[in-house]
């Protein structure tokens, strides 16, 4: 065996990279493909986060002004809307993948000798840019409310970068259990397993606010903590710690997701 096999260089390294980067971009590629060639997929999930935002700000925003003085409750209410949205873009990047398997893609794509892990991250990044695309016309859809965040621009980017997180987190499971199952009802139907924490948690009010029961779920929530980085951003300015929590919350969820979806993928695999 020669030393460059059991050394292997640097630039043998950087090449190995480039590879897997390559396919991980081809497969996010293919994946915004499909998704795009049927926006009908896409605008029920952006309309439904519109509507939350319209509804939320218009009922509850006069009486904000008792427990958020001085802050706006549209930038309170607005992350919300944000991670219904994940819920959307999840469902999304898990249904490419049952239509993949329906059709035999899939199994095609096995037999290449393309990386199991970019196989994963291609859809699931698909999946999280869609959530991001979402987020930005809710953010725009805020602006003409009135939403002045007190980060600014460097603020809203940051929001947008804690969707990609969100949106991979979510895509993760949801294309982990359409590796399982290969139906499209089963699939559809695992996003909204998410969908109870947007509600245990610090929804409506301040965490502070909450009491018994909840406060313990919204206290164990990890999207409490990235409720709270984005209204940070929004409504308070940047404060490092509470940005840590969100960040950190953010990337546990996304690794669990992801190492669910990679053993749902052996488990597929074993099957064949």
């Amino acid at each position: 065996m020669s030393a460059i096999t059991l050394f292997p260089s640097r630039t043998d390294e950087r090449s190995g990279t480039m590879l897997f980067l390559n396919q991980v971009s081809m497969m996010a590629r293919r994946s915004l493909t499909t998704i795009f060639r049927e926006p009908a997929s896409v605008i029920p999930g952006l309309i439904i986060s519109v509507f939350f935002v319209l509804v939320y700000d218009g009922s509850l925003n006069g009486a904000a002004r008792f427990f958020l003085p001085g802050q706006s409750y549209l930038g309170f209410i607005l992350p919300v809307s944000i991670i219904s949205s994940a819920l959307s873009g999840a469902s999304i990047a898990g249904q490419a993948i049952v239509r993949d398997i329906d059709n035999g893609y899939f199994d095609k794509l096995l037999l290449t000798p393309i990386s199991r892990s970019a196989l994963l991250l291609g859809p699931m990044i698909a999946g999280a840019l869609v959530l991001v695309l979402q987020t930005a016309l809710v953010i725009l859809v805020g602006f003409l409310l009135g939403l002045q965040p007190e980060t600014g621009f460097v603020g809203v980017l940051a929001v947008l970068g804690y969707a990609l997180l969100i949106g991979l987190a979510f895509s993760g499971f949801v294309i982990g259990i359409a590796l399982r199952t290969g139906s499209a009802a089963a699939t559809g139907g695992a996003s909204f397993l998410f969908f109870p924490l947007t509600f245990l948690t610090a929804t409506f009010t301040p965490v502070e606010l909450l009491s018994g029961w909840i406060r313990t779920a919204a206290d164990y929530n990890p999207i409490t903590y990235i409720l709270e980085a984005m209204r940070a951003l929004f409504n308070t300015g940047w404060d490092a710690e509470i940005m840590l929590r969100g960040l950190t919350a953010s990337i546990i969820i996304a690794l669990f997701t992801f190492a669910f979806a990679f053993f749902s993928l052996r488990a597929r695999v074993r099957r064949k």
